[in-house]
C-alpha cells in the first residue's frame, strides 16, 4: 500500500465527520423555513440529481444473489428510518446535544458486530459502552428546554434511535463495499430515500411550503449536495478501504465538531453539568477503544 492510499481514506473519513457535524446545524436552520419531511425529501432529491451527472457511479457492478436484500436493508436503516428519527431529534433538542449522542455509534457498532459478525468484543469495550450510555442519559436529563429545544430528553432519545439505525447501516455497508463502488451505495441511499420520503410529504401533519426562502433553500441544497452526496460518499469510500472498527472511530469527532459549529453559528451552549456529562461520554468512548490487535474474525 503506497503512502497516498494510506492517508486518502483517513482524509475522506475526516471530511465526512466534519460535514456530518455541520448537517445538524443545517437541519436546524432548514426546519425554521420548511416542514421536516419537506427538508428530508428535498435533500434526497438534490442528492439524486447530483448522481445523474456521475454516470460512472453505475458501471462495473458485481451483483450476487442476496445483495438486493442487503441493499434494501441498508437504505431502510439509513437514510429512511435514520432521517425520520433525526428529524424528530432536531425538532426537540439542540444541534450540539444531537451531535454529542453520535459518540455512542462506534460502541453500538462494536456490540452489534460482536453479535452479528462475531467480531471480538473486550470487557473494556463493554464497560466503556455502558459508561458512555450513562453520560448520554445524564446529558439529556441535565438539558433545559427552550425555544429551540422544547423537549431535549425526547429529542436525545430520538437521536439514540437514529444511532441504532446507523449501526444497521454500517454493518450492511461493510458487507457490500467489497463488491460495489462506494458512490454507487451512496446513490442507492439517495434514490431510495427520495422514493421513501416523497409520499410522506403529503401525509399530515406535514405542511407543504407556500414560499421558498433563500436561506431555507440553501440549507436544503447544502444537505443534499454536501451531506447526502459528499459526506456519505466520503464515508462509504473510507469504509471500503479500512476495517469498519477503525472507520467508525472517526465518528467520535462528530460531537466535537457539532458542539463547535453549534456554538459558532447557532450560539448554543452547554450547562456546567452537561459539560461534565459530555466528558463522561468521551471517557466511555476512550475506555472502549481496545488497543489489542484485531482478531482473525474481523470484517474484511
Amino acid at each position: 500500500m503506497n503512502e497516498k492510499s494510506e492517508w486518502l481514506p483517513l482524509v475522506s473519513l475526516m471530511a465526512a465527520t466534519l460535514l456530518w457535524a455541520s448537517s445538524f446545524v443545517a437541519l436546524k436552520i432548514a426546519f425554521v423555513h420548511f416542514d421536516p419531511m419537506v427538508v428530508i425529501f428535498g435533500r434526497m432529491l438534490v442528492g439524486s440529481l447530483c448522481f445523474l451527472f456521475l454516470p460512472a457511479t453505475f458501471r462495473g457492478l458485481t451483483y450476487r444473489p442476496g445483495d438486493l436484500r442487503r441493499l434494501a436493508l441498508m437504505a431502510l436503516c439509513e437514510p429512511c428510518l435514520y432521517f425520520i428519527f433525526e428529524a424528530k431529534a432536531i425538532e426537540n433538542t439542540t444541534a450540539s446535544q444531537a451531535g454529542m449522542i453520535t459518540a455512542i455509534l462506534p460502541l453500538l457498532v462494536a456490540v452489534v458486530a460482536r453479535l452479528v459478525l462475531k467480531e471480538h468484543l473486550s470487557r473494556r469495550t463493554l464497560i466503556g459502552f455502558l459508561i458512555a450510555i450513562l453520560g448520554v442519559i445524564w446529558l439529556s436529563l441535565a438539558a433545559e428546554a427552550d425555544g429551540s429545544a422544547p423537549n431535549p430528553l425526547l429529542g436525545n432519545f430520538y437521536e439514540f434511535l437514529a444511532m441504532v439505525c446507523a449501526t444497521g447501516y454500517v454493518i450492511q455497508l461493510k458487507q457490500l463495499t467489497s463488491r460495489y463502488n462506494p458512490f454507487f451505495l451512496t446513490a442507492v441511499q439517495a434514490f431510495a430515500g427520495g422514493i421513501f420520503f416523497f409520499p410522506l410529504m403529503f401525509l399530515p401533519p406535514t405542511t407543504l411550503p407556500t414560499h421558498f426562502s433563500f436561506t431555507g433553500v440553501t440549507a436544503v441544497v447544502y444537505l443534499g449536495a454536501f451531506i447526502t452526496l459528499g459526506a456519505y460518499g466520503c464515508y462509504n469510500f473510507g469504509v471500503s478501504r479500512i476495517p469498519v472498527s477503525q472507520a467508525t472511530a472517526f465518528i467520535n469527532l462528530i460531537p466535537v465538531f457539532a458542539v463547535i459549529l453549534g456554538w459558532l453559528i447557532l450560539g448554543e451552549t452547554f450547562t456546567g453539568s452537561q459539560y461534565l456529562a459530555a466528558a463522561i461520554v468521551f471517557l466511555g468512548v476512550y475506555l472502549s477503544q481496545d488497543r489489542r490487535k484485531p482478531s482473525k474474525a474481523a470484517v474484511r
